[in-house]
């Protein structure tokens, strides 16, 4: 199990000390998301500033860049970090996508298989100088002049790991991907029901190994020094929980616990604008399920117990605070050390988890 952790903010300034810091503490990654800021841009400083960090997006919208655009952005990153880089890419919901982004939406599934296909190709052109010739449905490239080529790298694959929650998602990342970057809105339950066997009826018709492609990231972590600060916090998840519970393309989470009917409800109070009053529709044993925490000692065995055996990569809180600092350094040695013990909790056991 690989222990990483995320940079919220897109304060470039930020990133440098944030990179030198991760690794000081022990983590093997850092991923950037595409909330407020660009996701790509923090990634160059952080490649600058550390010697092994893996360095990636968790995630970037795919369907707001051409294929072409990406391709480049990733070249770049990969050859600038040494083979250190990885594309995390999602679709979006439609939404987002049309108000936003002002993207056309349309079958999010098959136009993802053809965004990973193009990006090989054209990867694949400035490798090896093989002829571009990508026609799909939802993109065509056909034109790559030396002008534009930027050549050969040293590290060319270049990992791909996209976010999916669906079946047809998951089996994609099973037949196309190298890695599955997990929902935070997410439970073991749910992961191990419809994520990963999907992931291997991918795996199968593309005759590769689902020990092959990396599972990452899982749910929400919450961790500090004092109960008080954890209960602190597991307000503000509680607050996440039902913003993303509101989210209709999520219900199928919710609905393999029998909480579907919350999903409706959440619905229309966000439509209502009801943002705070929201959190209270989320339940002790719903938090439960997408959450797990503890204080600073506790908080490596109860990761392990809900994720152990079942994820590749965990992603930890960044710490903020020289106490948090010292702290999360414990907490990652601890975590990889339990690790290396191995075993862990039988499926079995981890219903409404």
């Amino acid at each position: 199990m690989h222990v990483d952790t995320h940079l919220e903010t897109g304060i470039l300034a930020e990133a440098p000390a944030a990179a030198r810091l991760a690794e000081t503490i022990g983590f093997d990654g850092i991923w950037t998301p595409e909330t407020k800021h660009n996701p790509f841009l923090p990634l160059t400083l952080i490649a600058e500033h550390s010697s092994r960090l893996i360095c990636g997006t968790s995630i970037a919208i795919a369907f707001a860049r051409s294929p072409m655009v990406l391709a480049n952005i990733a070249w770049d990153l990969q050859a600038y970090s040494q083979g250190r880089f990885v594309l995390g890419l999602g679709t979006q919901v439609k939404g987002h996508n049309e108000r936003r982004f002002s993207v056309k939406w349309e079958s999010p599934g098959p136009r993802m298989r053809e965004v990973i296909l193009a990006l090989r190709a054209i990867w694949d052109c400035w490798q090896h100088g093989t002829p571009l010739r990508f026609q799909g449905r939802y993109y065509t490239f056909t034109l790559m002049t030396p002008f534009f080529n930027p050549g050969p790298i040293a590290h060319p694959h270049i990992p791909i790991h996209i976010a999916a929650i669906n079946p047809y998602m998951c089996r994609l990342v099973g037949e196309l991907c190298d890695g599955i970057r997990l929902h935070s809105f997410n439970s073991r339950r749910y992961t191990e029901e419809v994520i990963l066997p999907n992931i291997r009826a991918g795996a199968e018709k593309a005759g590769r190994s689902p020990d092959d492609i990396a599972i990452c990231g899982g749910g929400f972590i919450i961790t500090g020094a004092t109960s008080e600060e954890i209960e602190q916090e597991k307000e503000k998840v509680r607050q996440r929980i039902a913003f993303y519970a509101s989210t209709r393309t999520y219900k199928p989470i919710l609905d393999i616990h029998g909480w579907g009917e919350t999903c409706l409800i959440l619905h229309q109070m966000a439509a209502r604008g009801e943002w705070e009053a929201m959190a209270g529709q989320i339940t002790d044993e719903m938090l439960e399920a997408f959450a797990v925490w503890g204080t600073y000692d506790e908080i490596a065995e109860k990761v392990w117990e809900r994720y152990g055996g079942v994820v590749d990569r965990v992603v930890l809180p960044f710490p903020r605070t020289p106490e948090a600092q010292e702290a999360m350094q414990d907490v990652v040695q601890a975590l990889k050390s339990r690790a290396e013990r191995g075993t862990h909790r039988p499926a079995s056991d981890s219903r409404g988890s």
